[in-house]
């Protein structure tokens, strides 16, 4: 068994994204789906999602019961068998976000790829995913790919929690993490290095969202505000998604790319 199945075969994603922080991040990021989606000019129904690094299928299901013909990917095959027991009206595969060969060309209007970055540490393995995303995606269709980011990662873990000393062995001299697949579940990944995946993939980027923002740093006084305050922080992080300046410290990045 692998690290990552190991991890996932305890860790409870679905948790995750019903809790205040992870909420935000959820809302978020289906917001800009379903504004994209809105973008074909079919109904729901006539319009293929593909979640590749499906998990439990939080995202998958959600857009099911939007009416959207989903197929979910998952390499996990606890949390593969968890989705598939919901019975819900979405095609399931085993499978790699880095080969898809069961999956026909420019078969989807949406790829999803939230998830695989997270924990593919090699710019072949990244560039091997983002392409067959690409791949599998009808021309002009979009693909989401979402990231967990680098200075996340250093405020929260290396100064937060006081773990800087002992981690200065994986970073460089500017403070980029340096990870491998023997050592670390996840890789953590900075603007720049966004860019030049997108470039290697000949991907059109039309923007780049933070979906999460500050609500995984705050995540004990998220959970203090009563519901109205906690509807006017998603509002606010709905309101600053977009804005460069904090791109790079929120948690997790989205990028919007186009194939052209």
């Amino acid at each position: 068994m692998t690290q990552l199945e190991k991890y996932y075969n305890k860790f409870k994603e679905d948790h995750r994204l019903t809790t205040r922080h992870g909420q935000v991040e959820f809302r978020v990021s289906m917001k800009y789906i379903l504004d994209f989606a809105g973008q074909f000019s079919r109904s729901n129904n006539e319009i293929k999602i593909a979640d590749i690094g499906a998990g439990t299928g939080r995202y998958s299901v959600a857009l099911s019961r939007k009416g959207f013909d989903v197929t979910a990917v998952e390499l996990v095959e606890h949390n593969l068998k968890i989705l598939e027991g919901r019975h819900e009206k979405v095609k399931c595969w085993p499978g790699d976000a880095r080969n898809l060969s069961f999956l026909d060309d420019e078969s989807f209007d949406i790829t999803i790829l939230f998830g695989p970055m997270y924990h593919l540490h090699t710019k072949e393995d990244r560039l091997k995913a983002l392409t067959e995303a690409k791949r599998i995606t009808k021309k002009n269709g979009f693909i989401f790919a979402a990231y967990v980011m680098n200075d996340y990662a250093i405020i929260s873990y290396c100064f937060k929690k006081k773990k800087i000393k002992e981690s200065l062995a994986s970073l460089t001299q500017d403070f980029h993490t340096i990870t491998s697949e023997e050592k670390n579940l996840y890789c953590y990944t900075r603007l720049e290095d966004m860019t030049e995946l997108n470039e290697l993939a000949g991907l059109k980027r039309i923007k780049t969202i933070a979906p999460d923002g500050a609500a995984d740093y705050m995540r004990r006084e998220l959970n203090s505000l009563d519901e109205e305050e906690f509807e006017l922080f998603v509002k606010y992080q709905l309101a600053v998604c977009e804005r460069p300046d904090l791109l790079g410290a929120s948690s997790h990045t989205v990028d919007i790319l186009q194939k052209l």
